[in-house]
């Protein structure tokens, strides 16, 4: 179960990543109804995946929020890791744009973790 969590934080980190390669641009639409609509976005996608997490790693409902956990490390420190250095990872972004993508990511594996605690909670 540990390892197929971390690999599920792995995975996810890498898709996060990919998904702001492709279309990074549209993240960091200009005006206040973009801002909330990503915000909002990355809370629902990350509550979604938190009350999954547990079955996409084959463990019991019990064990979501230690899922839950090592799912969302692995992705924390990667993206940190990425947002320090956001202008070499996304060249055709602005970089003062990192603190906004460090916040969308803050943001969704915030909410992923409530996704798991509510999971286990419920156990």
């Amino acid at each position: 179960m540990t390892l197929r969590a971390l690999a599920l934080g792995f995975a996810l980190a890498a898709a996060i990543l990919l998904l702001f390669y492709v279309a990074g641009p549209l993240f960091f639409v200009t005006g206040r109804r973009a801002f909330q609509l990503n915000f909002t976005g990355a809370a629902i996608l990350g509550l979604a995946f938190g009350l999954v997490a547990h079955r996409l790693a084959r463990a019991r409902a019990m064990e979501a929020a230690r899922v839950g956990g090592l799912a969302a490390v692995p992705g924390l420190l990667v993206l940190a890791a990425v947002a320090s250095h956001f202008a070499v990872f996304f060249p055709g972004l602005d970089p003062a744009l990192d603190k906004v993508f460090g916040s969308l990511a803050l943001w969704f594996y915030g909410f992923l973790l409530v996704g798991t605690l509510w999971t286990a909670g419920r156990a």
